[in-house]
């Protein structure tokens, strides 16, 4: 983008952790939380590899929740992202959505693979990912036959297959920014909720992790969006967001991204 100054805001000040470890025997470490005390953090997409002229280019990576599967409107959070991003620019926004329903994330590092979607992904000035949750959940599976074991080892293998999908963006495209959105727990309603809730935010949190060993690369939490009223933000499979719930998504990764006046100036 070519006089574009594309700023990412990361401090999330508005999180509490307090809010989110309350009445759960799991510890999780201050810094997952996103203190508010915390120092802005801004990354510009002025030196974007592809230096387009031709507006803002966002590519979408994952599952169905990047496909936007249970809103009937059909634009899931990428498409609220972009709604949001066009209140604040006039700049042009291109999308391109590579997601695959049901992916896990050895898939996803296969994905990135192939010619195509190398291509495009050298293009992009923001990227929108999600993946891990049928990692986790495994249709249902990891939940119906309950294992600390078995989920260990997902996430073990988890881990090390998003390592070498972060590091392959940054090997074909170092400067765009990547957004990596987090897990919710869409099962906070039944009878163990402490138990999964605990286990979606080690997840997080060692996502988060692996997330901080990349430049450029932000963990947008979304647990706490879902936490006290999952039923009101969830489709009727009990598992993918609503309409309302996907809005709360990507205006969360939107309020992330803002333009200088420098930026408006140029349109």
């Amino acid at each position: 983008m070519k006089g574009n100054v594309v700023k990412i805001i990361t401090a999330l000040s508005i999180f509490s952790s307090g809010l989110w470890i309350a009445g759960l025997g799991l510890t999780i470490k201050d810094q997952f939380f996103y203190e508010s005390e915390a120092p802005i953090k801004e990354i510009s997409l002025k030196d974007v590899v592809a230096k387009q002229e031709d507006g803002i280019h966002i590519i979408a990576l994952g599952d169905s929740l990047t496909r936007g599967t249970g809103d009937e409107s059909g634009k899931g959070y990428v498409g609220y992202v972009v709604d949001e991003l066009q209140t604040k620019t006039k700049q042009s926004i291109h999308v391109k959505n590579l997601a695959i329903k049901g992916q896990r994330s050895a898939g996803l590092a296969s994905q990135l693979q192939q010619v195509e979607v190398q291509r495009q992904i050298k293009q992009a000035d923001i990227i929108l990912m999600t993946i891990g949750g049928n990692d986790l959940f495994q249709s249902g599976e990891a939940l119906s036959n309950f294992s600390l074991e078995r989920i260990n080892q997902a996430k073990a293998d988890y881990l090390q297959n998003l390592h070498t999908i972060f590091k392959t963006i940054r090997s074909l495209n170092p400067n765009a920014v990547v957004f990596y959105i987090s897990l919710y727990n869409p099962f906070n309603d039944l009878k163990d909720a402490k138990t999964t809730s605990a286990v979606v935010r080690e997840w997080n949190f060692d996502s988060a992790e692996v997330a901080s060993n990349y430049p450029s690369i932000i963990a947008v939490p979304t647990f706490d969006l879902f936490e006290l009223n999952v039923n009101d933000y969830l489709y009727s499979d009990k598992f993918h967001p609503n309409k309302e719930g996907y809005k709360l998504i990507g205006e969360r990764v939107a309020s992330l991204i803002t333009f200088t006046e420098e930026d408006e100036k140029n349109d």
